[in-house]
């Protein structure tokens, strides 16, 4: 027989403790919009079975998995036989999950199983396969059909097939076995048992390790047994089985076990000897003889493993149809071939409980089965079944009502509220149940309500009615059409319920503006008649502002805005058929108070006024709590609230305003309805305050009848300005101010006339302005009325003590102070004589002398000596002018000397300086062709220059502007001859002389000049050497050669050395040398250097300087501020 290829054979089915368990109903589908059929197909045919999920409401896809059985999860299956494919279509929105079995064997068949899972959502779906067309199975013992579970109720299953318990199926057929399967296990590796078990199609694997494990032994040559049991028997239930052994010695005593206990002779065991053979019998084997046997014979011992199978148990009386009534007794009877077994009773398909609380019973007696059923319900009709191994049979039960007859109908009642209510009918038969509806309602019993049945009388209490138990009552017999109806009336007399309003006094109070609804709850049955009534007027409902409406437990009086009017007593009327009720509710309109009248402002200061009102003259039905105070600038709208806090009083005092600013107020009232509207504003007024006393009066002068004050204005001047001062003045030693000026003074000076000589007075000065006049200023001592006489004193300005520079054609004005009394006299000389009016403007005051020079000229250049003298006493003091100018020209410009590209050139300083030192010299050169000015060099400072750089074959002027503070001169010096530069090729034929030697030692033709720096500003020092051949250069301070240092930098152009000094420091002050070195000889040259605006200690200590270069600096520094000193 060829391998049998199950690649998921080994849970194929239930396991057979799983099938006690009873089986849940499945869930409702919730996701599965298809699910999967059952079908069945020929060995080796194809079947797909597919699942369908909606994924509209689903964010992700859901999780799918395939069962086999119970447990056998078929994702770890796949294979060639079996394979699951799914898909999405993204317009339809659904998943398709399909699994495809290929090439169907028989041991396929069996019940699956689909789940899906998506979140907390789930939903499975069985369905089942079955596999046709199998060939017959021989009757011979197999050890695969033995310990296969899929099997459908074969002859020759083994006690672990449940099949017979599940739905009937005709018996399968299996090929005759070809090869001894327990002989390939006993030779076979552990590892082993269950790719063999699969070969051949064993599926019930831990059945079959249990059973190998008991008779798996290393087989040894025996010496008591010629021939030993076979692994394995297999009888049929109520058969005989013959167990035999042959023995090598006949003399050795046997014995045999069950299950390792001792057999003894018996009627059902039967020991036979023949010859060396002992043969044990088992006689009518039951399934409690399927066990394990052994025979020992000595020490030695065989076993073997039998197998009972029980035989399909038949139908053979079939179950018949029974139709009766409601409450009736009935009994379902069949009979089946065997006596005691074991049969299912199913009603549709599912099976009868039939435990203690159960109102179904089975009973057995022999081969009979009866389901007996009490009482039965119409619930009870269906198809009932009885399955045995061997069949099954049914029959319908069908369970109808008996006639109802009426005994007793409802009655129609009226009730008074709060009385109890009682319900009776009869009806027949008496055990039939019903329900109760008020109003189509279902009436459930409660405390209040009781639902009595007692044989055929239904009753129906209700303890205390309300008005919600009228209605029409309805009583349904279960199971019936027919309804018994009764109607129930609920009366009451009106009443008006006023308590549950919790009004004080039945009176309403109501803000005036507000919409008023009052809803009054009344009662009565049926449904009193309401009037609502404001004196003798009734109030209607279609009034448009005050209307009445009535409901059902209540009635309103509305009214859409409410006002003071409606203040009063309103009357409630209930009639109804069950009496009469009257009530009265008292309706308050409150309202905000009136505005009060305009506030009256009595007092106004710098920032600050007093204001007073009178009270409103309604205050809106509520007492006035207080005020609020607004205020705002006249020119604006805006107010501001001026109290958060409710003034109690009818006087308030604003603050923080700005001065000489117009203001308004207002005033609103407030009670507990509200604030009222605005008062009217009140008249503008503005804060104004005196201004603060004059500051620092003193003393200007003192005559013998005059005293002149002076002072500065109040530091605090305010919005209302400064008209002006007033002067009071008292004779010290009386109390009588009198006043200086009648009118105010704006100056903060004045000359009190008209004093006594030698007299002593005091004096005070007041501010006034539109607020009045402030608190006067009081000198402390009192003032002697005689003149003074002060020395003279020129206080010459810091300026004027240095050389004052002007340009010419500027104006000069100098203002030069002095003191001294009386009035000194003043008097100007230039050079020791008086200076000329017509050229210099001279104006003298009490305090100062005014020098005026309208148009400055170089003439008016010189020193100036002003002279102060009061009496006998003088005091001068000297001014250096200097008016300067433009200076003229160089002088004498001459071409010293041209080679090659360089021209050498030489000029005196000009004749006229301007009045001023020369500071510098511009030259420019002009090519002869185009005679375009371009300038060489600007601000040079010495009297000869070598230009450079020119062009071969060109010819050149040059010219020279002189430089002073002013500027350059007006025009220029030009050469008189023109330097012209030689173009290379062309020789002029010389006539020949001796060489002449050129080569001659350094010397120095401008030497270093002492030079002034300012600490901070590059400095340069220059000088020339002519030297051949061309000499070494070397730069020195105070002896010490510089190399290497950054803060220098070394140029030598054409015999001209120039070391530039960057950002000097007091510390760069010293000696200077440039040293210039050929191999005929050498010289030097040598200068000062002093760097002005010293640093102090730590400002060189910062700087990195060594300590004691700063010592040697703060020492040398000491003799040259003692020397300028």
């Amino acid at each position: 027989m060829g391998r049998k290829d199950s690649v998921w054979s080994l849970g194929d089915g239930q396991p057979p403790e799983d099938l006690e368990k009873p089986v849940e109903n499945p869930p409702l589908s919730i996701l599965l919009i298809e699910k999967p059929l059952s079908g069945s197909i020929s060995v080796g045919g194809d079947i797909t079975f597919v699942a369908k999920v909606e994924a509209k409401d689903l964010l992700r896809k859901p999780t799918i998995k395939w069962f086999k059985g119970k447990w056998m999860d078929l994702a770890s299956k796949t294979g060639k036989h079996l394979q699951l494919k799914e898909s999405f279509d993204r317009f339809t929105k659904i998943h398709t999950f399909e699994m495809h079995i290929i090439k169907a064997k028989e041991n396929y068949a069996g019940n699956y199983r689909c789940e899906v899972t998506y979140k907390d959502k789930f939903d499975s779906c069985s369905f089942d396969l079955e596999v046709k067309d199998a060939p017959e199975a021989s009757q011979s013992i197999d050890i695969r059909s033995a310990f296969k579970r899929s099997s459908e109720g074969q002859d020759d299953a083994g006690e672990l097939d449940f099949s017979g318990l599940l739905k009937h199926r005709e018996p399968k057929q299996e090929e005759v076995p070809e090869v001894d399967v327990w002989e390939i296990l006993r030779n076979a590796r552990p590892d082993e048992y269950e790719r063999i078990a699969f070969m051949y199609g064993i599926t019930d694997l831990r059945g079959l390790l249990r059973r190998l494990k008991k008779t798996k032994k290393e087989e040894k040559k025996s010496e008591a047994f010629a021939k030993k049991l076979e692994p394995a028997y297999q009888v049929d239930k109520g058969g005989k089985i013959r167990l035999v052994v042959d023995l090598a010695d006949p003399t050795v005593e046997l014995k045999w076990y069950k299950n390792g206990q001792e057999i003894r002779p018996s009627p059902k065991y039967i020991f036979e000897h023949k010859g060396t053979q002992r043969i044990m019998v088992i006689n009518n084997c039951t399934m409690n003889d399927d066990a394990a046997y052994s025979v020992s014979a000595g020490d030695e011992k065989c076993s073997t493993e039998l197998f009972v199978k029980e035989l399909p148990v038949n139908i053979t009386k079939e179950l018949e149809d029974v139709k009766t009534t409601v409450n009736e007794r009935i009994e379902l009877e069949c009979e089946v071939s065997e006596e005691g077994a074991q049969v299912k009773w199913l009603k549709n398909g599912v099976e009868v409980p039939t435990g203690v609380r159960s109102r179904f019973r089975t009973k057995c007696d022999g081969t009979k089965h009866i389901l007996i059923i009490d009482d039965v319900m119409r619930e009870d009709s269906g198809t009932y079944s009885l399955m045995a191994t061997g069949g099954t049979t049914q029959a319908k039960v069908q369970i109808d009502l008996k006639p109802l007859v009426i005994i007793q109908d409802l009655s129609d009642m009226t009730v008074r509220l709060g009385q109890p209510l009682k319900l009776h009918c009869e009806i027949s038969p008496g055990n039939v149940p019903g329900r109760w509806y008020r109003n189509g309602q279902l009436i459930q019993a409660s405390e209040r309500v009781t639902i009595i049945h007692r044989a055929r009388n239904h009753r129906l209490e209700i303890e205390s009615c309300t008005i919600s138990d009228a209605g029409d009552y309805t009583f349904v017999p279960e199971g019936y059409t027919q309804k018994l109806c009764a109607k129930v009336h609920i009366i009451d007399p009106p009443k008006v319920h006023l308590d549950s309003l919790n009004f004080p006094d039945n009176t309403v109070t109501i803000v005036a503006g507000n919409k008023l609804r009052l809803e009054i709850p009344i009662s009565g049955e049926p449904a009193p008649r309401v009037v609502w009534m404001k004196g003798e007027r009734v109030i209607l409902d279609t009034g448009s502002r005050v209307h009445a409406e009535t409901f059902a437990d209540h009635t309103s009086l509305t009214i859409d805005v409410t006002e003071r009017e409606d203040t009063g007593n309103y009357k409630i009327v209930l009639q109804n058929e069950a009496g009469e009720d009257t009530a009265t509710v008292k309706v308050k309109v409150v309202d905000i108070p009136d505005a009060p009248e305009a506030p009256t402002v009595t007092e106004v200061g710098g920032d600050w006024c007093s204001m007073t009102w009178n009270p409103p003259l309604y205050d809106g039905g509520s007492p006035i709590l207080g005020y609020f105070i607004e205020r705002k600038k006249k020119q604006s709208s805006r107010w501001m609230r001026l109290n958060f806090d409710l003034c109690k009083e009818t006087t308030f005092e604003p603050k923080k305003m700005i001065e000489g600013v117009p203001y308004e107020v207002r005033v609103f009232a407030v009670n507990a309805i509200g604030v009222s509207k605005p008062s009217d504003p009140s008249r503008a007024f503005v804060p104004l305050a005196v201004t603060s006393e004059p500051t620092m009066l003193v003393v200007d002068d003192v005559t013998d009848t005059t005293v002149t004050m002076k002072w500065r204005p109040p530091d605090t001047i305010g919005a209302a300005g400064l008209d002006g001062y007033m002067v009071e003045y008292c004779i010290e030693g009386t109390d009588e101010w009198i006043r200086a000026n009648k009118e105010l003074t704006e100056k903060t000076k004045y000359t009190i006339t008209g004093l006594p000589t030698e007299g002593k007075i005091f004096v005070r000065v007041k501010a006034v302005n539109a607020a009045g006049e402030s608190m006067p200023r009081t000198t402390q001592h009192s003032i002697l009325v005689k003149e003074v006489v002060e020395p003279p004193k020129i206080r010459v300005p810091r300026h004027l003590k240095q050389t004052y520079i002007r340009r010419v054609g500027e104006a000069v004005n100098l203002v030069v102070p002095f003191l001294g009394k009386p009035r000194p006299k003043v008097s100007w000389l230039k050079e020791g004589q008086v200076v000329d009016p017509t050229q210099v403007s001279i104006r003298n005051t009490d305090c100062d002398s005014i020098f005026f020079i309208r148009k400055a000229e170089r003439k008016h250049s010189g020193k100036y000596e002003m002279t102060v003298q009061v009496e006998n006493h003088v005091d001068t003091a000297i001014l250096d002018i200097q008016i300067v100018d433009l200076p003229g020209p160089p002088q004498a410009v001459r071409i010293d000397e041209v080679w090659g590209v360089n021209v050498a050139l030489d000029w005196t300083p000009p004749k006229d300086s301007g009045n001023a030192p020369i500071t510098g010299y511009t030259i420019q050169k002009a090519d002869k062709k185009t005679m375009e000015w371009y300038t060489c060099v600007e601000h040079y400072h010495r009297t000869c220059i070598t230009i450079s750089d020119l062009v071969v074959g060109n010819e050149y002027f040059f010219r020279i502007y002189s430089e002073n503070m002013c500027g350059l001169s007006e025009s220029a010096t030009v050469t008189k001859d023109s330097a012209v530069i030689v173009k290379e090729g062309l020789h002029l034929k010389i006539p020949e002389y001796n060489d002449y030697d050129f080569t001659e030692a350094p010397k120095f033709t401008q030497p270093l000049v002492n030079t002034s720096a300012i600490a901070g500003y590059n400095a340069t020092l220059n000088c020339s050497v002519r030297a051949n051949p061309r000499p070494k250069i070397m730069w020195m301070k105070n002896k010490i050669i510089i190399i290497d240092d950054p803060r220098y930098r070394m140029f030598s152009n054409q015999g001209v050395c120039t070391l530039e000094i960057r950002k000097p420091s007091p510390f760069d002050g010293g000696v200077y040398t440039c040293k210039a070195i050929n191999d005929l000889g050498e010289a030097q040259v040598e200068c000062k250097l002093e760097v002005k605006g010293g640093f102090t200690f730590y400002e060189l200590l910062q700087r990195g300087v060594p300590l004691h270069l700063i010592d040697k600096y703060m020492n040398d520094s000491k003799p040259a501020e003692s020397e300028k000193k």
